[in-house]
């Protein structure tokens, strides 16, 4: 199922499927730094999804202590691995034309091959948690 849904992702994004499993170890990685139960979701459903996560932050360096991965669910932290997610991204050779297509292949996918609605778009997963924090921004600018 994963080797499905990186194909897919490859064919949406244009990027070869080396570095679309990469994107999407990724975004999983970020995910599920961040506590996210969608993350958990998809580990339960599709097998290898939480290899991949672990392997990807193992090579980017990502925070696997208890303590720092309780730090990234904090508000700053969210918004400080959200914001890592895209220079990791950025960094893996995806601009920001492939992760536009990127982030909602892998979101219809999982509604089309587990009947996961909860996505309603795969960033959601990242910067749900923030939307309060940019809306008090917002009205007090």
């Amino acid at each position: 199922m994963l080797r499905n849904m990186i194909k897919t992702a490859s064919d949406a994004t244009g990027l070869s499927q080396a570095d679309t499993k990469e994107a999407i170890g990724i975004v999983l990685n970020t995910a599920e730094r961040q506590g996210s139960p969608l993350a958990e979701a998809i580990f339960r459903k599709m097998p290898g999804a939480r290899t991949l996560s672990a392997i990807t932050g193992a090579e980017t360096g990502a925070a696997t202590g208890v303590i720092a991965r309780l730090i990234e669910q904090t508000p700053g932290g969210r918004r400080h691995v959200g914001e890592g997610m895209f220079t990791s991204l950025h960094k893996a050779g995806l601009g920001h034309k492939e992760i536009a297509k990127l982030l909602p292949s892998i979101s219809g996918y999982m509604k089309m091959t587990y009947g996961m609605e909860a996505f309603g778009h795969l960033g959601d997963l990242v910067v749900a948690d923030m939307m309060p924090v940019l809306e008090k921004a917002a009205v007090a600018a």
